[in-house]
């Protein structure tokens, strides 16, 4: 079943085309990446997707609801919101409370505080959920910044860079958890530059290059496609991991 369909989505900036044309959709239950150069538009892509920016044209339909010019929390209640690489908590706040707050975007406080103890467990921050968010390491907060978002109910979760500044056993485990919450039902779209994590746990790949798709296919698909590699890839995988 489709769960995420995108056609003909185009935004400008002035003179620079940021998205061109870009139309794709998205089974339920699987785990997209999107990658491409700096200045390819991933970041332009996400934030259309979730209503941060509105297109100049195309749709985006989450299951049948058209989401083009619905504000950010809206698309959010329908089911689809993203992480933020520049993660921004409430520091004075504990991490419960942090997380708590997007569970309200569903749920009275007493099942959001619920809900955000199960995800905080989830992401494997339980025994933090009392502590200041202010004291927490990188690594912790860009995993409370997770489980925010996990706190909304999605059926599509965008993350943007969750494995950035991350050592190889914390990346194991986020690639872990992303693997199984794709297990559990939920749609995963991954804007990620450490490459081999990305071949490794991606059904499927997206590759932008100056706003528009200019690959889609599996891991080894994109890997071999030579214009993927003039564009992005370059001559070996390793400079890119």
């Amino acid at each position: 079943m489709t769960i995420l369909n995108v056609r003909g989505l185009s935004k400008r900036f002035g003179g620079l085309q940021a998205l061109s044309d870009v139309t794709f959709a998205v089974p339920q239950g699987q785990i997209v990446g999107l990658i491409g150069p700096n200045g390819a538009g991933k970041t332009t892509f996400f934030s259309t997707l979730v209503g941060l920016i509105r297109p100049d044209s195309g749709t985006i339909k989450l299951g049948d609801a058209s989401l083009v010019g619905m504000k950010p929390h809206k698309v959010a209640a329908l089911g689809m919101t993203k992480t933020f690489q520049n993660v921004a908590l409430f520091a004075e706040s504990s991490v419960l409370d942090n997380v708590l707050t997007a569970g309200l975007l569903r749920h009275d406080v007493t099942t959001a505080r619920e809900q955000a103890l199960i995800c905080l467990d989830r992401v494997g921050l339980r025994s933090v959920a009392h502590k200041l968010a202010g004291e927490l390491s990188f690594p912790e907060r860009a995993r409370v910044e997770l489980a925010r978002a996990l706190c909304t109910g999605p059926k599509v979760l965008l993350l943007d860079e969750v494995m950035a500044a991350l050592n190889p056993v914390e990346m194991q485990e986020i690639m872990d958890l992303i693997r199984s919450l794709r297990d559990d039902g939920l749609t995963l779209l991954v804007v990620e530059h450490h490459m081999r994590a990305i071949m490794t746990i991606c059904d499927r790949i997206l590759v932008l290059n100056f706003g528009k798709l200019l690959a889609d296919g599996t891991a080894q698909q994109v890997a071999n496609d030579p214009v993927v590699i003039e564009a992005y890839l370059g001559r070996s995988m390793e400079a890119h991991t």
